[in-house]
């Protein structure tokens, strides 16, 4: 076989050293991996052999794989037993219960074989780098940290974002709507995990999560921080307007003030961060009613009734003038409450008559 038509298997062997230097993988690691993948091969060969060894051997670039079989006077299963006569092929020493060793010749490896051995080690690389990630980045799960962005394409506009030295890809549906980013700017976005795509994976960042919304309120709000204020509910239309429940655990200390700041300080540089994004603080209760009448502000609410709550729909009455800012522009207001308090939300007029649709979904 000439150099320039070396089998498969040969060929992974020998890209595997560079491969473990470039993906930062310990050799012990690449050759569990690679056992595991070769062992995939050789059960399509080999399906119902139960003794079978490997010897990887980086240094050299190459791998041995070993079938053991049982010397038995009679053969009553092939793949794992072979008689004493045919075990003198292999060594005159080997005798009757001995487990006879046979080489396996990894050039016969048939094609199929050899492509289930790469896509195993692609898959097992592919695993040890997400552990790697999520090793390094585990602290960083669920919060939100600082990028810079190095760069945005020109066509996708996904930009690209260094976190803790690490580039990561903040892909465009996760950027808020309507916000332009250039090259240096400093954002916060939210880091939900590690993909699990079938690319090389990699950190999962956004700045659309309405969880970036609890984030940002936790580092600008001491009193979320250590747990007086609580956020209950959240509810966020990125780019436009965000709803938060919250509650005091300690009577003395108000809630709402507490989210908005002296002179609206905290909440002002919230709403910055996230280009303008509007976002109501209100007052979380543990009465459905009131909680719903608190998530439709700044409308006024003069009733609600709720006929059973298990089926989580009710009716709200606001005055007449106060319709319009009940159900907000294009029903965002109703919309939101109604994700915020988890209820379908039917909003009326003090007088009964309306024009268009008040009822929204959850």
């Amino acid at each position: 076989m000439t150099k320039g038509n070396k089998p498969s298997t040969e060929k992974i062997m020998e890209v595997l050293p560079l491969l473990a230097k470039e993906k930062g993988i310990s050799e012990e690691v690449l050759i569990e991996k690679i056992e595991t993948a070769l062992k995939a091969a050789l059960k399509k060969d080999y399906p119902n052999s139960e003794n079978i060894t490997f010897d990887v051997d980086m240094a050299k670039g190459r791998f041995e794989v070993v079938l053991y079989k049982q010397i038995v006077e009679e053969v009553a299963d092939p793949a794992n037993e072979i008689t004493l006569e045919e075990a003198k092929k292999i060594s005159s020493r080997l005798r009757l219960g001995d487990m006879c060793p046979i080489k396996i010749d990894t050039k016969a490896f048939g094609r199929i074989a050899a492509q289930t051995a790469k896509q195993v080690i692609k898959q097992g690389i592919k695993e040890v780098e997400r552990e790697q990630l999520v090793e390094r980045f585990g602290s960083l799960q669920n919060s939100a940290i600082s990028a810079e962005v190095k760069k945005v394409e020109t066509d996708s506009l996904n930009a690209i974002v260094s976190v803790n030295g690490t580039e990561v890809m903040l892909f465009r549906g996760d950027q808020i709507p309507g916000e332009t980013l250039h090259e240096g700017d400093i954002v916060k976005v939210f880091v939900s995990g590690v993909s699990s795509a079938d690319k090389r994976p990699t950190l999962r960042v956004s700045r659309t999560h309405r969880e970036l919304i609890r984030k940002l309120f936790e580092l600008e709000v001491p009193e979320i921080e250590d747990g007086t204020v609580e956020i209950k509910a959240i509810s966020r239309e990125a780019g436009s307007r965000s709803k938060i429940a919250v509650i005091s655990n300690d009577e003395n200390v108000d809630a709402l003030g507490a989210c908005i700041g002296p002179q609206r300080s905290r909440i002002t540089k919230i709403c910055e961060e996230l280009r303008g994004e509007k976002i109501d603080v209100v007052k979380y209760s543990d009465d459905p009613k009131e909680f719903i009448t608190q998530a439709l502000k700044p409308a006024t609410v003069l009733s609600v009734d709720i006929p059973d709550e298990e089926i989580k729909a009710c009716e709200v009455v606001v005055p007449d003038n106060q319709l319009s800012l009940a159900i907000g522009n294009k029903g965002q207001n109703a919309k939101l409450a109604a994700r915020l308090t988890n209820f379908k939300i039917d909003i009326k007029p003090e007088s009964g008559f309306f024009e268009g649709k008040s009822e929204t979904e959850q």
